[in-house]
């Protein structure tokens, strides 16, 4: 018999394939990957998997090791896709991947499947990543197979199989949109939300965040230790990468913090509609900026900014695991060597205000910054420096005189 790995979420999709797999001859092994995700009943979705005949259901957990090891390098280059989206969806699809092949070669299995629509960025994600790791496997998408989609042309029908095999689902009624959820967001798409019309923060039923006029009236204060870039503690207290994140998506939901909506282009060509919360990343975004500002040479910050765009896109489209992209973490991981010191917020209805900051390798030097008389710089100093600076101005004002 044949053998696959499915990545299992126990929705709709995944819950057809896993039995539409068994039909075509294979067994399953469905893997849940743990990511935080904060509204996902765990013990449920194992139990499904296994009463629908899967050979295996299993859940792994990755929480630690996604804030760790896949969004503090990201949050390092403040990346951010298309100068807003904060990837959490892109960055958690290479740490599942690898994680589907670890089980798939623990139980021998030769396939990958999984339910990723065959127009968004998902297949691309979870393909790269698998094929970068084990350029061997075989990958399994059903929505990318005619003969799975002419079986199943819309929800009625997977609902219908769904009754049919007697596995239970939720999905009875249409949603108004579909989401996907980790411990750094949550990511709303589809349904309702393709019409661009429709307000989408106001359709949406957010699970991580008040809106910032229900938040508190007033403002909620926030200390974070940043260590050779990586925040390592929260209000004094050291904590791991997961303490960290979940900490501050409560801090940060309560508070408002972390909603977006944007229109965005996904790797396959086309425009598509995200509305995206992420209330502790977001803070952790800003509270690192503030550290750089501090810490960081001016020339290298810019040399980083250029270079995060490129990295943005690189995760946003899936390749994680590329030589390309084991360079630019070797970059970063020696950029951000002097980014030590603390920062503190007030969180305030969706605002972060900062309120202080600091840092043993400040490069801040109030002696030479000062407007005060006195002070170690020498204003003189700047005649020369204008002088060589406007030398190729001046000469090209003479040349070709610009009208006033």
């Amino acid at each position: 018999m044949k053998s696959c790995v499915l990545a299992y979420s126990g929705g709709l999709d995944t819950s057809v394939i896993l039995g539409w797999l068994q039909d075509q001859g294979y067994e399953v092994h469905a893997v849940y990957v743990d990511l935080g995700q904060p509204c996902e009943d765990r013990a449920a979705t194992l139990k499904k998997a296994q009463d629908a005949g899967a050979k295996s259901a299993r859940i792994v957990d990755v929480r630690e090791e996604l804030c760790r090891d896949f969004a503090f390098p990201v949050l390092s280059w403040q990346a951010k896709y298309e100068s807003i989206y904060l990837l959490g969806t892109s960055i958690a699809r290479p740490l599942i991947s690898k994680v589907m092949l670890e089980v798939a070669r623990e139980v021998g299995a030769t396939a990958y499947a999984h339910g990723a629509t065959g127009k968004g960025n998902d297949q691309c994600r979870f393909q790269l990543a698998a094929e970068a790791l084990d350029p061997s496997i075989e990958m399994i998408a059903p929505w990318r197979i005619k003969e799975f989609r002419d079986l199943f042309p819309g929800r009625t029908e997977l609902i219908a199989y769904c009754e049919e095999k007697g596995i239970p689902v939720k999905a009875s009624s249409s949603k108004p949109y579909s989401s996907d959820e980790n411990v750094l967001h949550i990511s709303y798409e589809a349904g309702q939300l393709e019409d661009l019309t429709v307000n989408g923060v106001e359709l949406v039923d957010f699970g991580m965040t008040v809106s910032p006029q229900a938040a508190p009236d007033k403002p909620e204060e926030v200390t974070i230790d940043f260590e050779a870039g990586v925040p390592v503690a929260l209000n004094g207290k050291t904590v791991s990468a997961l303490e960290m994140v979940e900490s501050l998506n409560e801090i940060g939901g309560r508070n408002g913090v972390g909603r977006i909506d944007m229109i965005e282009n996904r790797f396959v060509g086309m425009k598509s509609r995200g509305v995206y919360e992420a209330p502790g990343m977001t803070v952790l975004y800003d509270a690192l900026l503030n550290v750089e500002q501090l810490t960081l040479d001016r020339d290298l910050v810019r040399l980083r900014d250029k270079l995060a765009v490129e990295v943005s896109e690189m995760v946003y489209y899936g390749f994680w695991y590329t030589p390309k992209f084991d360079a630019l973490l070797a970059f970063i991981n020696e950029a951000r060597k002097p980014v030590t010191g603390s920062v503190t917020l007030q969180l305030y209805k969706g605002n972060i205000i900062v309120s202080s900051r600091q840092s043993p390798n400040s490069l801040y030097d109030e002696e030479i910054a000062t407007m005060e008389g006195g002070g170690s710089y020498n204003q003189d100093d700047a005649e020369g420096f204008l002088r060589i600076h406007g030398l190729p101005s001046r000469v090209q004002g003479r040349v070709s005189p610009r009208p006033y």
